[in-house]
């Protein structure tokens, strides 16, 4: 059996589809800390310039890791596409980063059928 797939998007609506019912707000966040051994490389980046990529990362998979979660429960509520996707980010305490990102579970119709 294949996992169903959600559709996520940034966009209110989805190409080809019209919302038949809201769902509710789904959200999914991480929290990562530092390595002070990447500091030390965000240091002499911040001398030299250059991105720091060992941040790069752990920010990408944090991120990725947020949109599972937010699928995941629009799974729960039985959802074919979460819309009005957004992601932020705030450090928590001194050393972490939080990041969140939320939207609307959503129920989709193909447009034209009833």
């Amino acid at each position: 059996m294949q996992a169903k797939k959600i559709i996520v998007t940034t966009t209110e609506n989805v190409p080809g589809y019209e919302v038949s019912e809201y769902l509710g707000l789904v959200w999914g966040s991480s929290v990562r800390a530092k390595f002070i051994g990447h500091d030390i490389l965000a240091v002499l980046k911040t001398i030299v310039g250059g991105e720091v990529h060992p941040y790069t990362k752990m920010t990408n998979e944090a991120r990725l890791d947020v949109i599972r979660r937010v699928v995941e429960n629009a799974k729960r509520l039985g959802a074919d596409a979460v819309i009005g996707f957004k992601m932020n980010s705030a450090q928590v305490i001194p050393g972490t980063i939080e990041i969140m990102g939320y939207g609307t579970a959503v129920k989709l119709k193909k447009k034209g059928k009833r």
